[in-house]
């Protein structure tokens, strides 16, 4: 898998790291460790992403709300990562999605599978 670079949407700073050090650890570049919405929608604006790693909780708002905004600019790929039941949560069937703790092969399967989804919504827009 090539280098990405990666932005990490995390409210907890302590997951934030790790999750950033992990991905390091793949290769990736992490360019930015937000933990809300605004700043996840400017870094992602300003770094332009090749993937994006965004815990669903972020607290005061949603993850899901911070990719939607994000989304307006162009698809990047994403993995969302959740640590509390999803119930009620609205995702859909193509979400990509992990459950807190993770493995690192847990985490390498998901960012596959969300390139491998891009690149067939990018035959599909061609």
């Amino acid at each position: 898998m090539k280098a990405l670079r990666t932005l990490v949407v995390e409210n907890d700073a302590i997951i934030g790291e790790l999750l950033a050090e992990t991905l390091d650890g793949l290769g990736h570049t992490v360019c930015a460790v937000e933990r809300n919405v605004a700043d996840a929608v400017a870094a992602a604006s300003h770094w332009r992403p090749d993937l994006m790693i965004v815990d669903v909780g972020l607290g005061e708002a949603s993850g899901i709300a911070a990719v939607k905004e994000i989304l307006r600019s162009g698809f990047v790929p994403h993995v969302f990562v959740a640590g509390d039941s999803l119930r009620g949560v609205p995702l859909g069937a193509e979400t990509i999605l992990i459950q807190k703790p993770f493995r690192v092969s847990d985490l390498e399967r998901a960012i596959e599978r969300a390139l491998s989804a891009a690149s067939v919504a990018d035959g599909v827009a061609s």
